[in-house]
This record gives C-alpha cells, structure tokens and sequence, in this order.
C-alpha cells in the first residue's frame, strides 16, 4: 500500500466525522447514540462534551433550570476510555457511554452524596450504591447528581439546603418540578443527560416524570435494589429510571432490576429474562384497562387535567384496548381508616447512617438538627421524626400500617380478577404543576397510595397537556399504568403501545439546540 494511501485510511474515520453534521443531543435516545457510535458519526467524547456544553448554558444560566448539584469532574476521561475500548470491542454494554442525571441520595464513591442537606455536605461513600454500580458496568457515566427535595420529605418542590434556590420546571420556569426527584426529571426533560436515576417512596418518580414530560418506572417491591440509597422509608422506598422515551426506560431497568444480597427485600425477585422484549407494536390491542376513579376524582382537580384524561380513554380505545370505566375497590376508606400512623424515618436513617460508620458525618437525627445544616422548610419534618419513640418493629401504628397494606393488596388483586383486567390507569396528578413557592392551591398527587401501599408496579407516562393560565407554552400531564406484582413486562408492553400510538412527548422550548439560541 503506498504510504499515502495508508495515512488516508488510518484518518478516515476521523475525516467521515468531521465531514457529516453535528450529532443532536437534544431528544435523541440511546438507540440513536449507539447507531452513531456504529456509524463512526458520534463518540463518546463528543456525546459527553455536547451534554456538558447544555449544563454549561441551561443549568446555572440562560432559563437556569438549577437542577444539578454536582457535575462529574471525570466525565471526559472515561468517555476517553470508553472511545478506546470501543475501537476494540465495540459496545462495551447495554449502555455503553450513556451520560446519566443520579439523584444525589444514591451512593456515589467518586462524588458527595448529600441527599439535599448541607449536613451531608462533601460526604463520599466508600462505594457505589447497587443501581450505580449496575449502570455504570453496562458502560453508563455517572454525567452528574442532581437535586432533590431534602432528605425526601416532599412530592410537591425540589428545594434544598445543598444548592440555593428552587430547581425549576424547564416548560415553566415559575412552576414547580415536583418533588423530591425533581432535579432529575428537570435535567432529563431539558436534554442535560440522557436519562436518569431517581426514587419514589410516595410520588419522587412518577410526580417529576408527570410534570416534566417523561416515562418514570416505580417497580414492584423487592424487583429493584435500594442498596446504597439514602432511605425514607424502607417499606415503601423504590429506586428506578427516568427517561424520555419508554424503551430507554426500560433499557435502564433492565440493567438495574433482579435480586441484590444487599436489599434482603429483593431475595425473592423475580425478573424477567429481557424487559425491552416487550417493546412490541401494538401492545394495547385487546388489553382491558381499568379506569381507577378513586385515586383521582376530588372536587379539586382541574378541569383541564380531567379533559386530557378523558381524552387519553379515547386514544387507549382507537389503539384497541378495553376500557372499564369505572374499576372501583369497595373497601379502599376502610382500609385507608385502619391503616393507622408509622414515622419510620428516623429509625431508617439511623441504621443507616451507622451501617456506614464512621465514614457518614452525622449519625442520628438528633445530629441534624443540631447542626443546623438543613433548609428551614424541613424542620418540623426533623423534628417530628425525632419524637418518634417506638422502632417500626413494635409500633402498634406500623403493625396497623401493615395490616392495612395487606388488605389493599388482596382487594386490588380481587377487583382486578373480577373485572378481568390487565392494568389499571389514573391522571398521575390531577392538577398542573404549582408556581414556585404556592403550598396554598390544589396540587393532586395522586399516586401516595395504591402503588406505595400495595408494592405493586405503576409507570407514568405524558398523556398530554394543559394549558398556563399564567404564562406562554403548555404544560404536561402524565397517565399512570398500575398493575399486579411482577407484571412490569406487560406494563411496559401497555406503555410503549400507548406512546406509540400518541406521541405526547415534546422538548422545552427553555433549553432549545445551542445552535439555535
């Protein structure tokens, strides 16, 4: 070969990427950055540089969107070494150089881990919780930690002590992100990552999810691993992705769902062999669907969010499915009365915290509110904590608590199998996002009860939007897919039908292509 020729052929590649238009990041999902990888027209590098470049203007600039605490100092390196171990072998996993939002109460051994207090403030855990580690030996970088409401406590604001001010709704930025992953769902939903990790012990998934425009996946309890994971409550705390599309959803599922020897409630998962199997076309064809009226209907929903829901109904029927309208649990304010009151927090947290000593900086709750290092609005929740007096194993509240989560799931089996159904669905909230700082008007989570108190599957996904009575553009509702344990394959089969066939999802006009700013 003459050397010329030689030269030419080792720079082709190079040249073909020079030559062919910029990579988008922008809406793009994991199966367009692994067929730009393949193509030559995309690498790692690159990938990285053009998400950092969008944290670099949206995040603290521009609409200052305030959703990342932490931004991975390493992130170029290992896209480096993930650009090498592509030129040898390829992919390197199932999410080979996917740049990741983590909500900042999962362990991270290369970054603090604060769950949005100052009291954990440069706090960095000798190693990865299990869902990172999981993601990370698929081939994901962690891009960064973003912010959370502290410590969990709330699903309606994403405020802490850790990042100044209020993470804002990037399709509003007066309104809220709802909490407590709100930083993850802002940073997804305005393209700085391109998915990511959140939790939900009552709403912290599927709310931020709704109110952003994405799919967000709370699992089955005992399916996904908690290890690693700053707890709330350990009966009802869930781990799980966030993402713009459902099958990079359920991509990230599928690496961190199964057993875990470090969650002792995982002992019994049963997972399925591959979850995106069941990204199938058509998915709601012949599917009886239950319309769950008791998880949403209260004098103060919106109109407009119900209007979105009706019409929601009429696309699951024109994609084939049944709608059984109304599907009701009889006993629900039985139960719901009998279920009796259990603060786990501070127990929970303290095991915790000293299954991590002396490497954790505070150790109880007490040490908390000691130092004074949280944001005022989650005094009284420390506090409250605080004065519990009974450990969860012998307070007549949580024995009542679990009894009455043990009715619940019988009765929602029991409906579901008279009515023949197959999921059921509901508004995830029944009223649009709330303007920054108004704890005062409705807000409409509807999802503290059947999902967290059954530990059955529920995944929301856009359904459409409302308008904003108080400035330009619209804002989005989302749809929640509740269904019986184990059953997230054929959820996401419902889920991925139903996106199919609608399509809701839009980008924020506030974080548009840098070029076109």
């Amino acid at each position: 070969m003459r050397p010329h020729a030689l030269v030419a052929l080792l720079l082709a590649p190079s040249a073909v990427l020079a030559q062919r238009p910029a990579f988008r990041v922008e809406e793009t999902t994991i199966a367009d950055v692994h067929a730009a990888m393949r193509a030559h027209r995309l690498t790692c590098r690159a990938l990285v540089q053009a998400y950092l470049d969008r944290i670099a203007a949206y995040d603290k600039k521009g609409p200052a969107i305030n959703a990342l605490v932490t931004v991975n100092p390493a992130a170029l390196s290992v896209a480096d070494s993930l650009d090498r171990r592509f030129a040898r072998e390829g992919l390197t996993g199932p999410l080979h150089c996917v740049p990741m939002i983590v909500k900042d109460n999962f362990e991270t051994a290369d970054l603090q881990t604060t769950a949005g207090s100052l009291a954990l403030q440069g706090w960095r855990p000798p190693q990865d919780a299990t869902m990172v580690a999981r993601i990370r030996a698929a081939g994901a970088i962690v891009l960064a930690k973003s912010n959370m409401a502290e410590w969990a406590f709330t699903p309606y604001e994403t405020v802490s002590s850790i990042l100044p001010g209020y993470t804002k709704n990037p399709y509003a930025l007066d309104r809220v992100t709802a909490g407590s992953s709100g930083g993850t769902a802002a940073a997804v939903a305005a393209s700085l990552g391109e998915v990511g990790l959140g939790t939900d012990t009552g709403n912290s998934i599927r709310g931020p999810s709704s109110f952003q425009a994405l799919v967000g996946i709370r699992s089955t309890m005992g399916l996904t691993s908690r290890a690693g994971v700053v707890p709330l409550s350990a009966v009802a705390d869930i781990a799980g992705p966030m993402a713009r599309t459902v099958a990079d959803a359920v991509a990230v599922f599928d690496v961190v769902a199964g057993a875990d020897p470090a969650d002792s409630v995982t002992v019994g998962a049963r997972r399925e062999r591959d979850y995106r199997a069941f990204l199938t076309p058509g998915g709601l064809k012949g599917a009886r669907i239950g319309v769950l009226r008791q998880a949403y209907e209260r004098p103060s929903a919106d109109s407009a969010v119900l209007r979105v829901f009706a019409h929601a109904l009429d696309e699951l029927r024109a994609a084939g499915a049944v709608v059984v309208d109304p599907a009701r649990v009889d006993s629900l304010d039985a139960i719901l009365r009998r279920s009796g009151g259990c603060n786990r927090f501070k127990y929970d947290l303290e095991r915790y915290l000293a299954a991590r000593a002396p490497n954790a900086p505070v150790k109880t709750v007490d040490d908390v509110l000691r130092s004074r290092r949280f944001h005022p609005t989650v005094e009284l929740r420390l506090r409250n904590a605080q004065g519990a007096t009974e450990p969860p194993e012998t307070s007549a509240g949580c024995r009542s608590y679990e009894g009455a989560r043990a009715e619940l799931r019988t009765a929602v089996l029991a409906m579901m199998d008279s009515l023949k159904l197959d999921a059921l669905v509901y508004p995830t909230w029944s009223n649009p996002p709330r303007l920054i700082g108004d704890l005062n008007t409705p807000a409409g989570d509807n999802s503290q009860i059947f999902s967290p108190m059954t530990g059955f599957p529920a995944v929301t996904v856009p359904m459409g939007w409302t308008p904003n009575a108080t400035g330009a553009g619209a804002l989005p509702a989302g749809m929640t897919f509740f269904g019986r344990p184990w059953t997230e394959g054929p959820l996401f089969r419902l889920v991925y039908g139903y996106e199919q066939a609608t399509h809701h999802r839009r980008p924020p006009a506030s974080a548009p292509g840098l070029g076109a700013r």
